[in-house]
């Protein structure tokens, strides 16, 4: 198969639910394929983490998107999502992503080990008591979303009441990550429609917050924006609130999900992490390797090389983060799950100043989670197939029935 072949395949269904033997056919391809004029594909390891270390590849940005979608100012889901700090470059990169960041500071993160736990241990109650007669328990809805969202929305500020509600508005806002999909599945109008309802959500909790300040990230955001200093404008608070929501906890629901999965399908995985041969730790990072929760990323090419072959200013450099995570070059028998290796290293959460700031929080939740879960329902087992999620960016599922007893 050529590199278009490959392409084609991967976001058929059959390439979705198992993109890893057409990610192999890439690696005897080369580390970095020419796409065609202006797109180059990259699934190795050492070349995907090159271009996100240096500099001189971009983000995507307004005048990339006026040539693939001339269209895109019209849709509320594209237009905020360019302010988000995900997307942009420096110098504005810099500055919004150095005010997140005061959040996700090391003290802040592992400070909220023991309320994740008690969180954690309120959602298996919960699931307990749903499956404790043998009713299969839908595990994405009642715990891989709900912990995260919850955990994310502690932080943002976000009102206990409200936060159920957002999971079908946050998942529409997300598939932007994925235009091809959109594009052949018509989500475009559903995100622009959400995208519109979560700022105007937003603009209303800031107007609270100038009112009434707590001790939570949205008050701390907005007494920036309303300081006039210039350091964060009205716009970019409330676009990158919308992604601190979306961001925080569709990775880790998915993160979540491909574990558990990985334990359905191998339970002596599980039972390593149960009896502590295996450090929950050392298990999530390989979670992370073996079945990213995200698989792709882009950026610009900044006349510079890929692995030997020129990027241009405006080429489409395309990194397959989910075959770099299985490049025999660098991981020994990439297709075995083993948590206890030694190669470790995964390319998920990106790298380079766009390494995920939320990257901590989300080992740290999953790391916390999966003990817990394990000890409560020793008997967890499948209870029919699960449903993956569309998308190809984003790969989790929608659907991951269990028993717990």
């Amino acid at each position: 198969m050529d590199v278009m072949e490959i392409l084609t395949a991967l976001v058929e269904p059959e390439g979705r639910a198992d993109p890893y033997p057409l990610y192999a056919a890439l690696h005897e391809l080369g580390e970095a394929v020419t796409l065609g004029p202006g797109a180059i594909v990259v699934p190795g390891y050492e070349a995907i983490d090159s271009v996100l270390r240096d500099p001189a590849f971009r983000r995507p940005d307004a005048a990339s998107f006026d040539r693939y979608l001339p269209s895109w100012r019209a849709h509320p889901s594209l237009a905020q999502g360019m302010d988000w700090v995900l997307n942009l470059n420096p110098p504005e990169h810099t500055r919004i992503r150095s005010l997140i960041a005061r959040a996700f500071t090391h003290r802040r993160v592992s400070g909220l080990e023991p309320a994740i736990a008690a969180m954690t241990d309120h959602l298996l109650d919960a699931m307990a008591e749903r499956g404790g007669d043998g009713t299969p328990v839908e595990f994405m809805h009642d715990f891989a979303f709900l912990l995260p969202v919850t955990v994310i929305c502690e932080l943002i500020g976000i009102p206990e009441a409200d936060r159920e509600g957002f999971r079908p508005i946050a998942r529409a806002i997300a598939a932007t990550l994925d235009l091809t999909e959109m594009s052949r599945l018509g989500l475009l109008a559903q995100a622009d429609a959400a995208a519109v309802q979560l700022r105007e959500y937003f603009t209303d909790l800031a107007a609270q917050r100038r009112q009434d300040p707590r001790d939570d990230l949205l008050s701390a955001l907005v007494g920036i924006s309303d300081s006039g200093d210039g350091r964060l404008s009205d716009s970019e608070l409330l676009s990158n609130l919308t992604l601190l929501l979306v961001a925080g906890f569709e990775t880790t629901t998915n993160l979540l999900g491909n574990g558990l999965r990985i334990i359905l399908q191998d339970p002596p995985a599980g039972e390593a992490v149960r009896d502590g041969s295996v450090p929950a730790a050392a298990f999530v990072e390989e979670v992370l390797r073996y079945d990213s929760p995200v698989q792709l990323t882009t950026r610009l090419g900044g006349d510079a090389e890929v692995a030997g072959l020129r990027a241009a200013p405006k080429d489409e450099v395309m990194m397959l983060l989910g075959a770099g995570n299985r490049d025999p070059r660098r991981f020994r028998a990439p297709d075995t799950f083993d948590p206890l290796r030694s190669d470790g290293g995964p390319l998920s959460f990106g790298g380079g100043a766009h390494f995920c700031i939320g990257a901590a929080l989300a080992r740290l939740e999953a790391t916390v989670a999966f003990p817990r879960l394990l000890a409560r329902f020793p008997a967890l087992a499948a209870a029919g197939e699960p449903q993956r999620r569309q998308g190809f960016v984003l790969r989790g599922f929608d659907t991951l029935p269990v028993t717990v007893v």
